[in-house]
């Protein structure tokens, strides 16, 4: 695994680090995603929730007050208490906090079946899990889907990111979606940070919680520094994680 923070700008602190597959000498997320199928998907999210819990914990996540967010594919959840179990035991063995844990909902293609959908997010809430709708406004990640399912937080897609400074609908979009995420209680974050013209627009636009490469780039098995821009982006400092 490698670790990205996402930062919460406003106060200069990570709000959450979000695990992402690597191979065991630091390969690349698909030389791993290669070769999973629908015979081996299921053990692939289940070792892929242990080794970023576990991980997480060695490296000394939970002494930051960071959130743990973990990406898995609805289709590898055959039955939301069952396939929970392990994740549970492996938090309780390392004194993981429960509320400090979010998962991210990865769906590359339309989702077939909402309620099961559902069934995981109100599984996973019961247990103070967060869940989080990963590239919103792209593809199927739509307005239907946020309105029927019980998600906490919604990481914007890095689509809607990429030169916001210069696309003047696209910053009146994301500002709707600012003032509807606080509306219905949802936090908001941006994806794709890269440019300090990127961040300043987001600012502007409201978002405070960022993730990037301008911020931070994942590091291999490691908990990444970050570097904090002036709200305007001119200048930057570089922060421990706290």
């Amino acid at each position: 695994m490698a670790f990205q923070p996402i930062v919460d700008v406003s106060v200069g602190r990570v709000y959450a680090y979000e695990a992402l597959v690597r191979g065991p000498q630091g390969q690349g997320a698909d030389t791993v995603l290669s070769q999973v199928n629908d015979e081996n998907l299921y053990a692939f999210d289940q070792s892929c929730r242990v080794r970023a819990l576990t991980l997480a914990s060695q490296l000394g996540l939970t002494d930051s007050g960071a959130m743990l967010s973990i990406n898995f594919l609805p289709g590898a959840v055959y039955s939301p208490a069952a396939c929970i179990q392990l994740t549970l035991k492996t938090a309780r063995d390392l004194n993981f906090p429960l509320h400090k844990l979010i998962f991210e909902i990865t769906e590359g293609e339309k989702v077939k079946n909402p309620n099961h959908l559902e069934a995981i997010a109100r599984e996973y809430n019961k247990h103070g899990f967060k869940i989080a709708m990963d590239d919103f406004g792209a593809g199927f990640a739509n307005l239907n889907l946020l309105a029927d399912l019980s998600a906490d937080i919604v990481k914007l897609d890095m689509g809607l990111t990429r030169n916001l400074h210069l696309r003047l609908k696209a910053r009146r979009i994301v500002r709707s979606l600012v003032s509807l995420c606080q509306q219905i209680d949802v936090a908001l974050i941006a994806e794709g940070v890269e440019s300090p013209d990127e961040y300043a627009a987001l600012r502007d636009s409201g978002i405070h919680l960022m993730q990037g490469y301008l911020l931070a780039k994942p590091e291999f098995e490691a908990l990444p520094l970050f570097t904090l821009p002036d709200p305007d982006g001119t200048a930057a400092s570089t922060l421990i994680p706290m």
